[in-house]
């Protein structure tokens, strides 16, 4: 349904622009609705539904809540017409099949500056019964008391009249209860009606009502009717009188029975924390209208379910209200209101504004608002405002990048709720990609942590529990705090801003040194990206970010570590962006990112860290060995020799790293005696049982290999390094293939859960190739997937895995006895030899079939002499050859 904009229309004074407010979407929340109703009568139309039962729990409350600005009392107003049988509802509502059964929907809006009382809530629901054409006998009776009681000389049917939303209302309602005093007076034996419930009439009455075998009353079976009639008429038994209204509803006649939907809107102005009054009377209400729907809206999630409130609410606790609880799914229950899709939000701005039927806000700057606004109707409507403003001022189309924008109206529609502490916090985690209540606190500077508590509460505030950190306050409105907070009267100065980041970064850094023991990997990465996106905006000192640095690398794993641009520009003091936490942050992208693309990508980006000098000293040794790694790969052999050599002679933390890197270049030469004695400087800190079985698997002795692989797997799982047990794995995986089938399949499989949560680029291609030799010597198809393997890994820059997959084809060629075959698998290997480096290869190509290598090529230092590797190699062949003719003969 659109309605006239005024707001819009009075912007302009074009008259042939069309400006309508815009319902959009919601399907999933009046899904909900239907749901919730199906739910509630087939519980009252039950033979066990007792509304006398006050014990039993409740299910009888829906709740939308969210931001402010979130379209939560639009949805409300569409829920209530929708229930009606209003015409030109939202066309993308379903109808229910089979129909709902009967329902009488009455919304009130609790809004302060609407002076809505509890008072006021119960008449509200009451005129909007009498719709049903039948008088509410017990109910009535105890109003009536009420009212005279409270309002002498006002007729109830006066103020009626000047409360309803229509007269008709009014006078129906004060002759349904005419009707009823009529009745009861005939039963007491009264001359017309009771003229006033006071004095000797109400004693009487009350009498009569216990007196149950007497005069047949019929409201004589409500059994807390008496009670309530003699008690003192205050807006407190007025709460309980709404048991009333349910037992009148219960014994309707089938013909005239209904569900009520009672729609709550704007809850939270009801639901203050320090003072719950209202509130207790509301819930009061729906405790004893167990046959009536509540929809209630508003900015904060209901805490009914929550046993800290016993004292100040009657009824709390999930035993009480079991689908308010986190994590319920049956409705009806609690709905966070989410926010439009990206579709919905081009259908509200096209219709938003339009002129002979077409869109005003052009495709381009529609797109840009979308995208800005996250779904927030709020936004949207600011931003169509803005067009207007901007299309007024100066009488052209503005242009799309005027709309990169963020509103002070957000920050204050989203403070507008909160008290000062939780502003206060919420501007210090506004700092903070997501938190935890501890490091929310710290971030404050605060020694208590309940207005963190209070904030969590708040729907400005996403939380998932299953997170590393819990909580973090929605996108829109952290964005507009951070780049729009300058009007508020307790706002930041810069200087505010500059402490409180450095306290969160400070916090960040105890975080994880106390979490360093048990090496939570997770934990790691969240606060070595927190901290260096706040280093980086904050130009603060590194500090523990370089400790964590070196532990993010040690293991091995590669999650990303992609920091967004820079979101803070402190007022009147930029932030220099080219300081060491932005190297840093290059740097470790680059290293992580290495796995994903082309080395030659990360190595042109760590050599711009390295020739920028930013870091300090005790870190410029990280984007130097990455460097040297990455030239290996791609096979700059000579940069990738000084690189390492640069590392080793400094002797730093990498140092050990940097002479495993020597070996592997020793080893890509075939320098395999020079290789053995680096490799017994390492140890098993070194990751020297790695290296150990990369020196013997190319001498064919395999078991030798697999042991080495195995025992750096194991010592890596010992110390937590869960990345370089993975790589061992992967390695070992390579080394079975070659003479065990069946040994093999089972460490590939081991292989690929171990990398399941690590992105190792080569270890990946590791698998795949022993794979490849798994299967050697049987099907046809071997050469292709060898071909597909080659081209992935020259596509990450990765040489030796190119070679290597094509070794793979040797073998299964040599396996096969294919002359032609082995001299054309041989002949691709012999592209990727340069020089000495990978020539050893090439030699072992020629062990696999006992042919001698060309003249030319660089023979290899192997460690027991070439004729015993060459005689294992042939070995090797041999048996995969003979155990394929056993398969292929059974």
């Amino acid at each position: 349904m659109s309605r006239s904009d005024l707001r819009a229309l009075f912007h302009s004074n074009s008259r042939e622009l069309k400006a309508v407010d815009v319902f959009t979407d919601r399907e999933d929340e009046w899904a909900a609705v239907i749901r919730s109703l199906e739910n509630l009568t087939a519980a009252t139309g039950a033979p066990d539904f007792d509304v006398n039962d006050l014990e039993s729990p409740r299910r009888n409350v829906l709740v939308f809540y969210g931001v402010g600005g979130i379209g939560k009392s639009a949805l409300s107003r569409e829920i209530a017409e929708q229930l009606a049988g209003q015409p030109d509802g939202p066309s993308q509502w379903s109808t229910p099949d089979p129909p709902l059964a009967r329902t009488v929907p009455v919304r009130i809006d609790l809004a302060r500056q609407a002076g809505v009382d509890f008072e006021s809530v119960v008449l509200a629901v009451r005129l909007a019964l009498t719709a049903l054409g039948r008088p509410m006998p017990a109910f009535d009776l105890a109003l009536r008391r009420y009212w005279e009681h409270n309002h002498p000389g006002e007729p109830v049917e006066e103020h009626l009249r000047g409360y309803a939303t229509s007269n008709r209302a009014a006078r129906s309602l004060s002759s349904q209860m005419q009707s009823v005093l009529a009745d009861v007076a005939q039963a007491l034996g009264f001359p017309a009606t009771i003229g006033a419930l006071m004095g000797k009439g109400l004693r009487t009455l009350v009498r009569t009502l216990r007196d149950r075998k007497r005069h047949g009353l019929a409201l004589a079976e409500c059994h807390r009717l008496p009670d309530l009639l003699e008690a003192d008429p205050n807006l407190d038994v007025l709460s309980y009188c709404a048991h009333l209204l349910a037992w009148d509803l219960a014994h309707l006649p089938r013909e005239h029975a209904a569900t009520p939907v009672v729609l709550l809107d704007t809850f939270e102005d009801v639901s203050d924390r320090g003072q719950r009054d209202h509130e207790r009377l509301i819930q009061r209400m729906v405790w004893l209208m167990p046959n009536a729907l509540f929809v209630i809206t508003g900015r904060n999630r209901l805490q009914w379910d929550d046993e800290r409130l016993e004292g100040q609410l009657d009824w709390v606790g999930t035993r009480c209200w079991p689908l308010t609880a986190v994590g319920a799914t049956e409705e009806p229950r609690q709905h966070l209101v989410g926010h439009l899709s990206r579709d919905d939000c081009e259908s509200y701005l096209a219709n938003r504004l339009s002129r002979d039927g077409k869109p005003v806000i052009p495709p381009e700057i529609r797109e840009v608002i979308a995208h800005r606004s996250r779904g927030l109707p709020l936004y949207l409507d600011l931003a169509v405002m803005r067009f207007l403003s901007l299309y007024q001022r100066s009488g052209d189309v503005p242009r799309p990048e005027e709309f990169n924008h963020d509103f002070t109206a957000l920050v204050a529609r989203a403070f507008r709720d909160l008290t000062t502490e939780e502003r206060h916090v919420a501007r210090a985690v506004s700092l903070l990609d997501s938190f935890s209540v501890p490091l929310a606190a710290a971030a404050a500077g605060l020694s208590q942590e309940g207005p963190v508590l209070r904030l969590i509460e708040r729907p400005v505030v996403d939380s998932d529990q299953g997170a590393v950190r819990p909580h973090r306050l929605h996108d829109l409105v952290r964005s507009a705090i951070l780049e729009a907070d300058s009007t508020g009267a307790d706002r930041w100065s810069p200087a505010d801003w500059q402490r409180a980041a450095q306290r969160a970064f400070d916090a960040l850094g105890r975080e994880w040194r106390a979490s360093s023991r048990t090496a939570d990997r997770r934990l790691l990465v969240d606060c070595l990206l927190q901290g260096l996106r706040l280093a980086r905006d904050f130009d603060l000192d590194l500090a523990w970010l370089v400790d964590a640095a070196f532990a993010y690398v040690q293991d091995c794993v590669w999650e990303p570590v992609v920091l967004p641009p820079p979101s803070v520009q402190v007022p009147d003091d930029p932030v220099a962006q080219d300081n060491p936490a932005a190297a840093l942050a290059v740097a470790l992208t680059a290293i992580a990112g290495r796995q994903r693309g082309h080395r030659r990508s990360a190595a042109e980006r760590l050599r711009v860290v390295v020739d920028s000098g930013r870091l300090p000293v005790e870190l410029a040794e990280l984007p130097r060995y990455f460097l040297a790694e990455c030239d290996r790969d791609l096979g700059n052999f000579a940069e990738s020799l000084a690189g390492m050599r640069w590392v080793v002679d400094h002797g730093r933390r990498l140092a050990p790293s940097a002479t495993r890197g020597l070996l592997h270049l020793s080893r890509r030469l075939g320098h395999f005696r020079q290789a053995r004695a680096l490799c017994e400087a390492l140890g098993a800190e070194g990751r020297g049982h790695r290296a150990s079985g990369e020196i013997w698997w190319p001498h064919g002795h395999m078991t030798r290999a697999c042991a080495s692989f195995a025992h750096g797997r194991e010592e890596a799982l010992r110390r937590g390094e869960h990345g370089e047990a993975a790589l061992a794995q992967a390695c070992l995986a390579f080394a079975a293939a070659f003479q065990d089938r069946h040994r093999a399949d089972e460490q590939i499989e081991r292989a690929e859960r171990m990398l399941a949560g690590a992105a190792i680029r080569w270890a990946e291609l590791q698998v795949r190739i022993a794979q490849l030799l798994r299967n050697a010597g049987d099907g046809d198809d071997l050469p292709a997937e060898a071909t597909a393997v080659a081209a992935e890994a020259k596509g990450s820059g990765l040489t030796s895995s190119v070679a290597y997959a094509w070794l793979a084809l040797c073998f299964h060629m040599a396996v096969l006895d294919s002359g032609g075959g082995v001299e054309a698998a041989r002949a691709r290997l012999r592209e990727h030899v340069n020089g000495a480096e990978f020539a050893y290869l090439l030699e072992i190509s020629h062990m696999m079939t006992g042919t001698a290598p060309p003249a030319d090529l660089p023979l290899a230092d192997w460690v027991d002499g070439a004729a015993a590797a060459g005689a294992r190699w042939r070995q090797l062949v041999l048996d995969r050859r003979q155990e394929m003719t056993a398969v292929r003969g059974s």
